[in-house]
């Protein structure tokens, strides 16, 4: 597994970057090889913040903590990081036979300790997307008091997403050209 560990607004020390690499390194028993994990630490002002963030066969993991102390924030993220990883991993078995790679099962099973059930679709919602600017379509999301909304740019002339973040501005989501 590559790690990286990166710091914001605070100096890494060894004892941290170890201590951060150990942990995440204990989820390499659960993933294929060649698997990238990004781990950010952060300080803003009295909150210790700990992400994880990994990338395994073009599907990414995510899991975000914080706290008063930063050990204990890696270690709540590793725990939140580790149920995903899991779910991840338990959701390769059950499609195992539906064409996914058996390489990227990997030969480790995983025991699940908390049953999770996979949420199911139950309501499906169709609408014409008419071609409109990044700033008309958070006009519209704002109109319609919504948290997001997707909509053909006119711009890149591919279907795209405006979301409202946790800090209260606003995210664009755009596909990648290949």
């Amino acid at each position: 597994m590559n790690i990286t560990v990166i710091a914001r607004h605070m100096d890494l020390t060894d004892p941290l970057k170890a201590y951060a690499t150990e942990k995440v390194d204990r989820l390499s028993k659960y993933l294929p090889e060649g698997v990238e994990a990004l781990v950010t630490l952060g300080v803003e002002k009295f909150r210790h913040k700990a992400e994880v963030l990994i990338k395994v066969n073009g599907i990414l993991i995510q899991a975000h903590e914080e706290t008063e102390e930063m050990y204990s924030a890696i270690d709540k993220v590793i725990d939140k990081i580790t149920r995903q990883v899991r779910k991840y991993k338990e959701r390769l078995k059950e499609h195992k036979g539906a064409g996914i790679d058996k390489a990227a099962v990997g030969a480790v099973e995983v025991e699940t300790e908390i049953a999770e059930s996979i949420p199911e679709i139950i309501r499906r919602k169709q609408f014409d997307m008419k071609p409109m600017t990044s700033e008309e379509a958070v006009m519209q999301m704002e109109l319609l008091h919504k948290d997001f909304f997707v909509f053909n740019n006119i711009a890149s002339g591919s279907v795209s997403v405006i979301y409202r973040r946790k800090d209260g501005n606003i995210g664009l989501i755009e596909p990648a050209t290949t």
